[in-house]
């Protein structure tokens, strides 16, 4: 009797596993059958959005199902990251993630509405990016160091904008002032295009972000550039210098654009989206597109994205303990 009652829950164990085998292979054969969102949790016109762009178009065209871009910006993008946390776990929803959604919140917002790290499936980094200083024309500074003395010839009375509250451009920024020992104003944007703006007409004179979305107005002279904020320069612009080199050793901010799930996503859904996200950025057109934009494509696998996450979280919690910095 129990040999018989073993070999039919052994049976029945072997039926759910083939069914769910079953399902699994299903999925990934038939994904996408209708139209996927990606959503940006920041306005349109910023880094985060040019990338969403970009991998948005790789994948309609790749796996000829429409990737459908949808910006839900605020409160430093967790609200459009909890819209993703909370939808359906079947592939059809994506957030474009950064280093400020996914590990700054982490440690900035007390009462942020979802897990960085429980409540996503990792798909996989799309680029990585550094963050740059620039700086309005008329301010009376060429480099970093002259930015550096004249913060502290007169603390405070230097503004210096940033995409957002909170964002990788603004704790660049917090970052920069603790290791220089300078004080700057910070006036918080509502994303790229309105800081740039405000920072080209004269009504901040510093300002602090992505450096895709102000590679082209550096190039056309209406910023400067003082500094990028990675360890070394980078390939797309080699003639803007390092913060570390202009006279703030160990200083490093790097940012990454990523795509996440909702957690509870079947594998083998993401494994086609990563797939096919790095057979994207391999080919030329789409390296050199990411390149012309300040960008480094990366398209590395789930788990290893995912323990990215999980060491960005950690940093940002040490980063504001150290420096104090609260939202503004």
């Amino acid at each position: 009797m129990f040999q018989t009652r073993r070999r039919t829950m052994l049976r029945h164990v072997a039926a759910a596993y083939l069914a769910a085998s079953s399902f699994a292979a299903f999925a990934q054969a038939v994904y996408p059958s209708k139209p996927v969102r990606i959503i940006v949790p920041y306005p349109a016109g910023g880094t985060t959005d040019i990338i969403a762009r970009i991998a948005a178009n790789q994948l309609t065209e790749r796996l000829k199902q429409s990737f459908i871009v949808e910006n839900k910006a605020g409160a430093s993008g967790a609200i459009g990251s909890q819209a993703v946390a909370q939808a359906a776990p079947d592939g059809y929803t994506l957030v474009m993630a950064t280093a400020s959604s996914h590990g700054i919140n982490s440690a900035l917002q007390k009462s942020l509405p979802y897990d960085a790290v429980k409540d996503f499936a990792p798909i996989t980094v799309v680029a990585n990016t550094p963050n740059i200083i620039i700086a309005n024309p008329a301010v009376p500074v060429k480099n970093l160091q002259e930015l550096i003395a004249l913060a502290k010839k007169e603390p405070g009375r230097i503004n210096f904008g940033s995409t957002s509250a909170g964002g990788s451009p603004h704790m660049s920024a917090e970052l920069l002032k603790m290791m220089a020992g300078i004080d700057m104003t910070h006036v918080p944007y509502k994303g790229a295009a309105p800081m740039l703006t405000d920072l080209i007409g004269g009504q901040v004179q510093i300002g602090f972000d992505n450096l895709p979305s102000s590679i082209g107005f550096v190039k056309s002279g209406k910023v400067r550039a003082l500094a990028v904020t990675t360890a070394r320069r980078w390939p797309g612009a080699p003639d803007i210098p390092t913060v570390a080199e202009s006279g703030v050793p160990g200083y490093e901010v790097s940012g990454w654009f990523g795509l996440l799930a909702p957690a509870g996503t079947p594998r083998e859904i993401l494994n086609k989206l990563q797939g096919t996200i790095a057979e994207a950025v391999k080919s030329p057109e789409v390296a050199k597109q990411l390149n012309d934009l300040g960008a480094e494509p990366v398209a590395n696998k789930p788990e290893v994205f995912a323990q990215e996450i999980k060491d960005d979280v950690e940093k940002w919690r040490k980063v504001v303990k150290t420096t104090g910095v609260k939202l503004d």
